[in-house]
Parts: C-alpha cells; sequence; structure tokens
C-alpha cells in the first residue's frame, strides 16, 4: 500500500504564492500580437536619435514642444532616428555663423542619417534657421 508523505504547510504556502505571481506576470506580459519596441526605442510622442546606424548604439529622445540641446554623447553624432511624434520636428545645426534647419516629419525614420553629423539640437519649429 502506498502512503503519503507529509509537506509541510510553509511549502505548499511558498509553492501557492509562486504560482499566483507566475499567473500574474502572464497576465501582464503583453500579447504577441502586440509590437513590441526596440531597445531604446521612443514612446508615443518622442523622437529618438541613436549613435549606430539602424536605430542601434546609446539613444536619447526628444519631446515637443520647444527647443532641446542633444546631449554632448549625441552632439554631431546621430547616425539614425525614429519619429513616434504625431507632429513634425526640426533637427537643429548651430554653426558656420548661422544655423541649419532639416525637417523630420511625424511619423519619418532613418536607419542611415548622414545629417545626424550636423545635429546639435531639436526643436519644434525652424528656430529662424535656413533649411539645411
Amino acid at each position: 500500500m502506498f502512503r503519503g508523505f507529509a509537506v509541510p504547510a510553509t511549502l505548499l504556502a511558498s509553492t501557492a504564492l509562486l504560482a499566483s505571481v507566475s499567473a500574474g506576470t502572464a497576465a501582464a506580459a503583453p500579447s504577441p500580437s502586440v509590437p513590441l519596441p526596440a531597445s531604446g526605442a521612443s514612446r508615443v510622442g518622442d523622437v529618438c536619435f541613436w549613435t549606430a546606424a539602424g536605430q542601434h548604439g546609446s539613444s536619447w529622445c526628444y519631446t515637443p514642444p520647444g527647443y532641446t540641446d542633444v546631449p554632448e554623447f549625441l552632439h554631431d553624432k546621430a547616425a539614425s532616428f525614429r519619429s513616434n511624434a504625431d507632429t513634425a520636428v526640426y533637427a537643429i545645426d548651430w554653426g558656420r555663423g548661422t544655423c541649419y534647419a532639416r525637417l523630420i516629419r511625424a511619423h519619418d525614420l532613418a536607419d542611415n542619417w548622414p545629417w545626424g553629423a550636423r545635429l546639435d539640437g531639436v526643436a519644434d519649429t525652424t528656430m529662424g534657421c535656413e533649411v539645411g
């Protein structure tokens, strides 16, 4: 005849807790049909810039409105961008006695962006700069 074995109550309680946490985590996880953002990807409304092509490397995101200088690690070193903003923004280059503005359209992206070698700031207007 088979005899059962005794399981301590604390072990049973921790097993139940583990099962409920696992179930809660599974419920909170996004469904496979919802696309997951890439590493460093932006939130809705952001325009993000990366130091490497293909939206790789270190990143930084700008959220309109207003003007913002890009961080030093990205200054004149942006290689790609992605816009999740519903509005156009402008990449700004302060140099050579004037400034230049480059349009970034709403929901646009560039995996290999040569103009990023001039990036100094980002704004929701041209800041009075020449188109460049």
